[in-house]
């Protein structure tokens, strides 16, 4: 086991060694309650696998994570969420462990609060750039 992997907290939540409001555990998941929630039922699912950004998780380690996304959000019985999902510190990920956050949002104070700072888009520019991330895929 690698020193990143004795020293990631999520990791330490999926060995048990701190305790978690657990939620789902199986082979290859592992979700729980947010012990900081943006709301309340805010949860965190997880691959057991550790990697730091999407990217570095296998396939069959993600397939199984927005099943169990979608299991917490029908459980809950919100009618508005969010799922996030963050890749490195200017993307606001804090813990180098891949996670997705299942967050409630009952009301406009509680929940995930977002700006959205669309720009216009230039038709030419992103025809090119669909072109070229086709053809790295």
């Amino acid at each position: 086991m690698s020193s990143k992997m004795t020293s990631c907290i999520f990791c330490k939540i999926i060995k048990g060694d701190i305790p978690s409001f657990k939620l789902w555990d199986s082979e290859k998941t592992f979700a729980f309650l947010d012990i900081n929630p943006l709301s309340l039922g805010h949860a965190l699912v997880i691959p057991k696998h550790h990697g730091a950004k999407l990217h570095d998780i296998p396939d069959d380690s993600l397939h199984e994570v927005l099943s169990v996304a979608k299991k917490i959000a029908i459980a809950s019985g919100a009618a508005d969420y969010n799922i996030l999902q963050n890749n490195g510190r200017l993307a606001h990920q804090e813990v180098d462990h891949v996670h997705f956050h299942f967050i409630p949002k009952p009301n406009q104070k509680e929940g995930l609060g977002i700006e959205w700072p669309q720009q216009q888009g230039n038709m030419d520019t992103l025809k090119k750039l669909a072109e070229e991330l086709k053809a790295k895929m």
